[in-house]
């Protein structure tokens, strides 16, 4: 106890720092009250008014001690906040990678009625594809797989089937589209590995002709276009010549 009013009285009398906390709690463990101010905790430790009055006015130099400290904290931390929002946005910016792969898909029902248009191309066939455009299978999904590889919306979500200007449009657009995007991103075309997958008609005597269309439209060498056809075994919707599908792999390269 009187080690303890000893270190009061010298904070009182010499106006020099204190351990704050400290004194506080040993007010607490022998009155049962923590005191609200530095007057009360002298007066409670048996100070004269001069000596507590000597207390009160060192706490309220302490107190704006700990203010200004306490601003100038402050002020570091916002004139740092910049910096930290900068390493932020660096760290979740986009990689540039040398290449990217993508991948698409489509199908479509098989209607009489409707042409059958293949990679730009209309093949003689007794039914075609029941599409809002016009439900160019191939070209669809190469439109799809390079905006997969471009981390980009897929086409239905860049021309919705609910929006009537894409009705019974050529997918020649959306080939356009996609190209144009990836050139916008850095990239050219790297391949193209197409697969059709349809029971009848047999595309033999077209795939050149396609081939040919589908370079013309992405700007490309046929030596980088692929394409192939196959049979479902006349197994399901397309074994029995009731749909069309197709499968396309592209690879982008880093101007």
């Amino acid at each position: 106890m009187s080690v303890q009013m000893d270190a009061l009285g010298l904070a009182a009398t010499t106006a020099r720092s204190f351990d704050c906390p400290v004194l506080r709690h040993a007010c607490s463990l022998h009155f049962q009250e923590r005191p609200r101010n530095w007057a009360t905790l002298g007066f409670r430790f048996g100070f004269g008014n001069e000596r507590a009055s000597g207390l009160a006015a060192i706490s309220r130099k302490q107190v704006k001690i700990e203010q200004s400290f306490t601003r100038k904290t402050v002020c570091q931390a916002a004139s740092t906040a910049p910096n930290v929002a900068t390493a932020a946005e660096t760290q979740t910016k986009s990689p540039v990678l040398p290449f990217r792969v993508g991948h698409g898909f489509d199908l479509h029902r098989l209607e009489p009625g409707f042409p059958l248009i293949i990679g730009g191309v209309n093949i003689p066939h007794d039914r075609g594809c029941e599409a809002h455009s016009d439900g160019d299978v191939l070209l669809h999904c190469v439109v799809d797989a390079i905006l997969g590889a471009l981390s980009l919306p897929d086409i239905g979500q860049l021309f919705p089937d609910n929006d009537p200007k894409w009705r019974g449009a050529p997918s020649s657009i959306f080939v356009k589209e996609a190209v144009k995007l990836m050139h916008e991103a850095g990239y050219e075309l790297g391949n193209v590995d197409a697969t059709l997958i349809l029971q009848r008609p047999k595309l033999s005597p077209h795939k050149e002709v396609i081939r040919d269309n589908l370079c013309a439209l992405l700007g490309a060498d046929p030596s980088v276009i692929n394409i192939k056809a196959k049979t479902h075994e006349k197994v399901d919707s397309l074994g029995e010549n009731r749909s069309i599908a197709a499968h396309t792999v592209v690879l982008l390269i880093k101007k």
